[in-house]
């Protein structure tokens, strides 16, 4: 008769003298209880008996875990710029890009999504939309894409909008690189530098101009040089994103108006034409 497994005293816990995996436990799994797996699978809830409605969900939810994973690595890499740590700040974002390369991945779930199965749970969720998404707005804020009156939607929502109005406030992912490039003795105009940081940011000859002489030496211990190529991944992402969204809503929804009251395919259209940390971009027709 086979002797009954034992636990390897003082090895890891859950380790057996066999080598094979514990398989008795009191009550549920630890995995289950340490990731909360039973409360995340009981969170699709679809409306209607259509099983792509399924999909759509899981998708958004994956989309929704990954917009506030994105949202930490953001948040280290500004403040580890704001305190000269260019190390940390790459290191931030080198993760984020990872994060923003698994959203950008995550439409594939949606990929086949066709009119008629989307025509027929669309009803059930009735006026939602991704535009009303707090941790998705978070972000947009976070690389300068600000908006007083996007926080109108979370007036209801206390948790959701002072998180929004604390992102509004401070400085972007982009304002604190500029910052540093000030600090570091680049000409960066003063109203780049310290402005209004609720207001959204807008294009400066003489950021560009700042960025150029970083790009004059793109040797590789030039951290700077560094930074703005990290930074260009992660807005080339961003971009990425975007356009991922607006070829989903095209394929399923054509030029239909969105659910949220927006029109739909061409609002998404300019949002994804719009360049993220502008002068990164533009420098590149004057190198």
């Amino acid at each position: 008769m086979a002797s009954q497994s034992t636990a390897i005293p003082g090895g890891p816990r859950g380790a057996q003298e066999d080598g094979r995996p514990r398989l008795d436990f009191d009550g549920g799994t630890p995995y289950a209880e340490y990731a909360a797996i039973d409360v995340l699978l009981d969170l699709r809830r679809p409306r209607t008996d259509e099983p792509a409605e399924t999909d759509f969900i899981v998708a958004t939810q994956v989309m929704e875990l990954l917009f506030d994973l994105l949202a930490e690595h953001w948040v280290r890499a500004r403040d580890a710029l704001e305190r000269d740590d260019v190390p940390a700040a790459l290191a931030e974002l080198r993760k984020g890009a990872r994060v923003q390369d698994v959203l950008v991945s995550s439409w594939d779930l949606l990929a086949d999504l066709t009119p008629t199965e989307f025509a027929r749970f669309r009803p059930a969720f009735g006026e939602a939309s991704g535009f009303q998404s707090h941790t998705y707005r978070r972000l947009e804020f976070l690389i300068g894409n600000k908006s007083a009156a996007m926080l109108r939607p979370y007036q209801d929502a206390p948790r959701a909008r002072a998180e929004l109005e604390r992102a509004l406030a401070e400085p972007g992912l982009y304002d604190a690189a500029l910052r540093l490039l000030a600090r570091r003795g680049l000409p960066v105009p003063a109203g780049a530098v310290q402005r209004d940081w609720t207001r959204p940011y807008r294009p400066d000859a003489g950021v560009e101009r700042a960025w150029a002489e970083v790009y004059a030496d793109d040797t590789p211990g030039n951290e700077l040089f560094i930074l703005a190529e990290a930074l260009l991944d992660t807005a080339e992402r961003v971009t990425r994103w975007r356009w991922r969204h607006l070829s989903a809503v095209k394929r399923s929804l054509g030029a239909k108006p969105g659910s949220g009251g927006s029109d739909g395919v061409r609002w998404l259209a300019g949002n994804a034409a719009r360049d993220v940390f502008p002068e990164l971009w533009s420098l590149r027709a004057a190198l």
